[in-house]
């Protein structure tokens, strides 16, 4: 089905945000813990965040002198009451830590979340044949859930009709797939042979994605979760790989924000609004006027550009606006989100 949902300015998305009904009036702290989900094969490390009333042994972590910190309170006892889940998935080579920024927000205002590094795809784990099983992303979602559920401190916490996921970048496609959609080894191949200039089709290609029969076989499966009561979707690559007919059975909501500063290399025609053009008429779409790709990371310190421009300079545009500019951002993209993930 086409959707004909609006595409949203910045300022009117920030009108929105100021006169949409908040979620509850109450405000946390934001408590930390360490998360790992063991695993002979693929374990996955990560971090809790969740909600306490706790008021002493606030710290600074994920932060360093190019990222700025978020406040916390490592191992704080939670806040009572049940809450809802939302689990984050990173972008390519990006990590646990690249939305802590957003875990602190939702924490805030009552969440429970998580997220893990991926491995293959993660800062700190590029092993190329974890990267080439590209089918376990979602899967590494869906365990990380199954683990939380059942940790006998944190699981009886958790409201099983309130588990959300949001994705970013490939975190984005990752996401996709746990709602449903499924993975066209066929349709991308045709894609990336009419030889379009597309940043997804060098990443397929580097890590050998679908090369093999087998491995053509495993990622067109179903890697849906049902559980997922609404997914987040910001500025994803890879919606060409996607099969058109499997959106037909797409159930979970899902609210998908674009990025139109073209600092990535994605195509948003190609991107965020054509998965919107695939999904149920009445799909919420945000694309901000001033939202770059990168401003969904975490906020740079003063001096952060510099200092990528003096050690890293391939890597300056992770940074390009990204202090009180991205603040600003990210306080309309957790409104957005939490509004949404309330609605549902």
């Amino acid at each position: 089905m086409l959707s004909q949902t609006p595409i949203l300015t910045a300022a009117v998305l920030a009108a929105a945000a100021f006169s949409t009904a908040a979620h509850g009036t109450e405000v946390f702290r934001t408590g930390l813990m360490e998360l790992r989900v063991a695993d002979d094969a693929r374990p996955l490390d990560g971090f809790l965040w969740y909600p306490t009333e706790a008021e002493d042994g606030l710290v600074r972590a994920h932060g360093n002198a190019v990222w700025e910190a978020i406040r916390v309170i490592p191992h704080a006892a939670p806040a009572e009451g049940l809450r809802p889940l939302v689990v984050l998935s990173h972008g390519m080579y990006g990590n646990a830590r690249n939305q802590a920024w957003l875990a602190a927000e939702l924490s805030q205002a009552g969440y429970i979340v998580a997220a893990i590094d991926h491995p293959g795809t993660s800062t700190f784990l590029r092993d190329p044949d974890d990267a080439r099983e590209m089918w376990e992303r979602p899967r590494d979602i869906t365990r990380t859930i199954d683990h939380i559920l059942a940790d006998a401190a944190v699981g009886p916490q958790v409201d099983p009709d309130r588990i959300y996921m949001a994705g970013h970048s490939l975190g984005g496609l990752t996401a996709v797939m746990l709602a449903g959609a499924r993975y066209d080894p066929a349709r991308i191949d045709a894609f990336c042979a009419d030889g379009a200039d597309d940043l997804v089709c060098g990443i397929l290609s580097m890590w050998d994605v679908a090369q093999s029969e087998a491995d053509r076989v495993t990622i067109a499966q179903d890697c849906s979760d049902p559980r997922l009561a609404g997914i987040a979707v910001f500025d994803l690559g890879g919606t060409q790989a996607f099969a058109p007919e499997s959106f037909a059975t797409i159930e979970t909501p899902m609210l998908v924000i674009g990025a139109p500063i073209a600092n990535s290399g994605l195509n948003l025609d190609l991107e965020s609004r054509a998965l919107v053009e695939m999904l149920p008429e009445g799909t919420p779409y945000l694309e901000p006027e001033t939202l770059a790709h990168f401003d969904f990371l975490g906020v740079c310190t003063a001096q952060g550009l510099d200092i990528l421009r003096e050690e890293e300079p391939d890597d300056t545009m992770v940074c390009e606006d990204g202090t009180d500019a991205r603040r600003a951002e990210h306080a309309m993209i957790a409104q957005a989100v939490i509004s949404f993930f309330e609605a549902h």
